[in-house]
């Protein structure tokens, strides 16, 4: 199957860029009950993915980075734990599962490397399930 049914597309994604500061990304997240975001560059290449823990980890144990100045901070300076890799959107079902089975989603990129936009770990699991009572129906 095509990964590309399961697509939802860029202009839908809550994305940031590495020059959001860490008080835009914070109120995104929060705003939209979030806990982790695409990073993207300037150019539209997918960079990583920000979670809450990161943003934590880096308030922690960056001195003189608070709440009242995280505009002057931005995530370009933030050490991203995970490593949400991307997949192609040539990319095989069994590509997704592997990868989601870690993540709560996977960034797509083109064939430029530009994020086109994230398959959900949720639409994945309602596939194989979809999939499974097909299966058992026929039996």
């Amino acid at each position: 199957m095509n990964i590309a049914f399961f697509l939802v597309p860029k202009h839908e994604v809550i994305c940031l860029t590495a020059q959001s500061t860490l008080r835009q990304a914070l109120e995104r997240m929060e705003y939209h009950r979030y806990t982790a975001v695409p990073v993207l560059s300037d150019e539209g290449h997918y960079i990583g993915t920000i979670t809450e823990g990161d943003l934590l980890w880096y308030f922690k144990n960056t001195p003189g980075v608070t709440f009242e100045n995280a505009h002057r901070h931005h995530l370009s300076s933030v050490p991203m734990r995970m490593q949400n890799a991307p997949v192609h959107i040539d990319a095989n079902m069994n590509d997704l599962i592997s990868k989601a089975k870690a993540q709560n989603f996977v960034p797509v990129t083109d064939d430029r490397k530009h994020f086109i936009g994230i398959v959900r770990r949720s639409d994945i699991i309602e596939y194989c399930a979809a999939q499974l009572f097909t299966a058992a129906a026929k039996q």
